[in-house]
């Protein structure tokens, strides 16, 4: 057990369903909680990526003294059953619960079954803007890619579980909520505390990173939740890493295999599986000296992981014509108001073309000029290959 941390106990308890998430907590028992370890559940989801990333998450967190509880949560028809059953004693005994995604059914579940008077809400991403201005404003609770939808037949079926969670997340009485977080908050639920994750225990833990001359590129799930056009994507991705001499392409953890197939085949970049949250990653180095995305968490993320270093962020705003006829009417307000209230970055257009007079040098002011058509290279894709310096794993 690391001298770092106290025994692991009943009293705060973490439901983590995400790398990112689990991190978060990590981040929130450096700074709120010292010394004292404790109960982390792992909900583990079925995806085989995402389980890597738990695992080798969960073997930091036991190295910082915490306990470790691995639910295999999705592992068919009754594991949910069985799950929440084993889990209700737990429940009920301890003091703090610390979740990382509100939005979820399987926690909100959770949520009816406490007794804690302390309730904490740790970044799960963009998610966590969304989620602060919906308790702020008493809507239900709906991610923000699915917003504008009319509700299905589970939506109504989970309706008095999802209202029942969201009082338990409004401060009341003797009951309090704390939301730590690194997103900016245009709103602030009354009673909420909020206090600022600035990434220390990552800073700690891991660099200063070596920065290579070029960039990176950092992929984005929006194709999977069926925001963005496939080919629209890739052609952004293509055009993008032409003009800013990008080399490598960091993959988000739900990219679909073949999606990043073809990206490899025609953009030559390499695509990289990482086995740890970018954030990780790019603090233990090495990474480019410039980072380009497109609106997602990283672009709030990095910039406090990675401070102190020369390394620039900068992200490409989604031009309203990639977005697919599904796409949530709120999607192009919400990803545009990700990238306005980013500290710390560049600001790209969509349609910038200018050619930078380096690699990883970012343009200056963006041009609304068509980006140039480039041929796909005949090279053979690149892959990583067993885990490197990067922290990098094959793509499998």
């Amino acid at each position: 057990m690391s001298p770092r941390a106290g025994n692991a106990g009943p009293h705060t308890l973490a439901f983590v369903e995400s790398p990112v998430q689990l991190l978060n907590v990590l981040e929130w028992a450096h700074a709120h909680a010292p010394g004292v370890g404790l109960t982390l559940v792992v909900l583990s989801p079925v995806d085989p990526m995402t389980r890597g990333q738990l695992r080798r998450m969960s073997d930091l967190a036991r190295d910082e003294g915490h306990e470790v509880r691995w639910e295999e949560a999705r592992g068919g028809p009754l594991a949910p059953f069985q799950t929440i059953a084993g889990l209700t004693g737990v429940l009920r005994k301890a003091r703090r619960i610390v979740l990382g995604d509100p939005f979820s059914r399987y926690v909100q579940l959770l949520l009816t079954i406490t007794r804690a008077r302390d309730l904490v809400v740790v970044d799960d991403g963009t998610a966590t803007m969304e989620f602060v201005g919906q308790l702020a404003r008493g809507e239900r609770l709906v991610r923000w890619h699915r917003k504008g939808g009319r509700p299905g037949p589970r939506d109504l079926i989970f309706a008095p579980v999802s209202s029942s969670a969201r009082r338990r997340l409004t401060p009341g009485g003797r009951r309090r909520v704390e939301i730590f977080s690194s997103m900016p908050m245009e709103e602030t639920p009354e009673g909420v505390t909020i206090s600022a994750n600035d990434f220390a225990w990552t800073r700690a833990r891991f660099g200063p990173p070596r920065i290579t001359k070029g960039a990176d590129m950092v992929g984005t799930s929006l194709v999977e939740t069926g925001v963005v056009d496939d080919d629209r994507y890739l052609e952004a991705v293509r055009a993008l890493a032409a003009a800013h001499g990008a080399t490598r392409y960091f993959a988000h953890r739900r990219e679909s295999p073949t999606k990043l197939r073809r990206l490899a085949v025609e953009t030559g970049l390499e695509i990289v599986r990482p086995e740890l949250p970018l954030e990780l990653i790019a603090r233990r180095g090495p990474i480019g000296r410039t980072i380009l995305s497109f609106p997602s968490t990283v672009v709030h993320t990095l910039p406090l992981a990675l401070s102190g270093t020369e390394v620039r962020v900068a992200v490409c705003d989604i031009d309203p014509a990639w977005l697919t006829e599904h796409a949530s009417p709120r999607a192009q307000g919400f990803l545009s108001g990700v990238t306005g209230a980013a500290r710390d970055v560049h600001r790209l257009s969509p349609g910038s073309s200018e050619n930078p007079t380096g690699p990883g040098t970012v343009p200056g002011p963006a041009t609304t000029t068509a980006p140039p058509s480039i041929p796909p290279p005949t090279a053979r894709p690149t892959m990583t290959g067993p885990a490197d310096a990067t922290g990098a794993i094959a793509a499998g």
